[in-house]
């Protein structure tokens, strides 16, 4: 069972408004995902560590408790996780019966082949443990920006990453998305295949984000790259588990350079809700549960450098948009967030702080009281 220990609250908390609350990272760590499951539970993994061989974290806040439980370490081998580059950390997904599934880019440590490879773990049926991290792929090459773990009640678990085709010689317009499946809660993965035939590309430095919805559909939000500037953030959809994806809406972005950017992916019983950066500026826009058509993308007012967006929703329909200003290349910088009514438009919730650190990105959730909680 979890050990639960408490956190000094004048170091880990600071009220930025009524309706949202800023936490720091536990034990000092940075790139945190987090994700509340269907019992009210809190998961939440972290990177430490030296950022280009370091490792992950993982702690359980449950319902009702201001304190997480005693960190678990997920990678089995140490320092096989990286941090530099921001996107390329730890991505956490809970799949059936509340199990915890988490994969990464390993870092130079734990290489195998061609490029990084893409390692996943899960926590043990005890919960005492995460067991021993495998490399999922098995044919694919060059890995360079972040893969993406999701899970669905049915015990499928996916992991999902972009690579070089085999005979690639087109750069990154001869990168694709590429899935592997497990249909045994991630006991055992199929060999990965391809998501979509049409040649989209990806842009090599960027995140990729993977989704799986209530329904059971698997979405992914990534950067495409068909030639050398058509960087368009782009939503696949599959309506059969994986098997294949439809091109569900790009958000064109004309750009010659790598942006190394980051997607999220979070859901309610009316939405999927998709955050990704285009041109400086941070979006949000929802996928309908029943018919999966892609709303509108939504902006916060201002300008600025706006980077690593997510966005939540709670159970009264407003939407919480937070995101970093001012990080980049070993550079740290601020936290920054806008809540949105039940229509998407903008509230007088707002807020930004300093603090944000080197490497570092932001999480979020929606708490079962309405309140949203911003970890950073």
């Amino acid at each position: 069972m979890l050990v639960v220990f408490n956190f000094a609250p004048s170091h880990q908390l600071l009220a930025a408004s009524a309706q949202v609350t800023l936490v720091r990272v536990p034990n000092g760590g940075i790139q945190p995902q987090a994700v509340v499951d269907e019992a009210g539970a809190t998961h939440l993994i972290y990177f430490k560590g030296e950022p280009g061989a370091g490792d992950l974290y993982y702690v359980r806040q449950d319902p009702g408790k201001a304190a997480f439980s005693q960190s678990i370490r997920v990678n089995s081998a140490p320092g096989s996780a990286i941090a530099v580059g921001t996107i390329r950390g730890g991505q956490l997904a809970i799949g059936r019966n509340r199990r915890v599934h988490v994969a990464w880019n390993g870092s130079q440590n734990a290489k195998s082949h061609e490029g990084a490879p893409m390692l996943y773990a899960r926590l043990n049926d005890t919960g005492s443990a995460f067991e021993p991290q495998r490399d999922v792929i098995t044919f694919t090459s060059w890995l360079d920006g972040g893969g993406s773990v999701a899970a669905d009640e049915a015990g499928n678990v996916y992991v999902m990453w972009h690579a070089f085709k085999p005979g690639n010689t087109e750069g990154e317009a001869g990168r694709a998305v590429f899935v592997a499946r497990s249909v045994d809660d991630g006991k055992t993965f199929a060999k990965e295949t391809l998501a979509t035939s049409v040649p989209t590309g990806a842009c090599g430095c960027c995140g990729l984000k993977a989704f799986a919805d209530r329904q059971g559909n698997l979405l992914a939000l990534f950067r495409a790259a068909s030639d050398k500037t058509n960087r368009a953030e782009t939503i696949l959809i599959s309506r059969n588990r994986g098997t294949d994806f439809e091109i569900a809406y790009a958000h064109p972005w004309n750009i010659a350079t790598c942006v190394m950017s980051s997607a999220s992916f979070a859901a309610t019983s009316r939405r999927t809700l998709g955050a990704w950066e285009t041109e400086g500026q941070v979006y949000f826009a929802g996928v309908d549960a029943k018919t999966l058509k892609v709303s509108s993308p939504v902006a916060p007012p201002g300008t600025g450098q706006r980077k690593h967006p997510v966005a939540v929703e709670n159970a009264k329909g407003e939407t919480l948009l937070a995101w970093t200003e001012g990080t980049g290349w070993q550079r740290g910088g601020a936290v920054a967030w806008q809540v949105f009514d039940a229509s998407d438009k903008p509230s007088a919730e707002k807020g930004r702080a300093d603090g944000v650190p080197v490497w570092g990105l932001v999480a979020a959730v929606a708490k079962p009281d309405g309140s949203f909680v911003v970890f950073y």
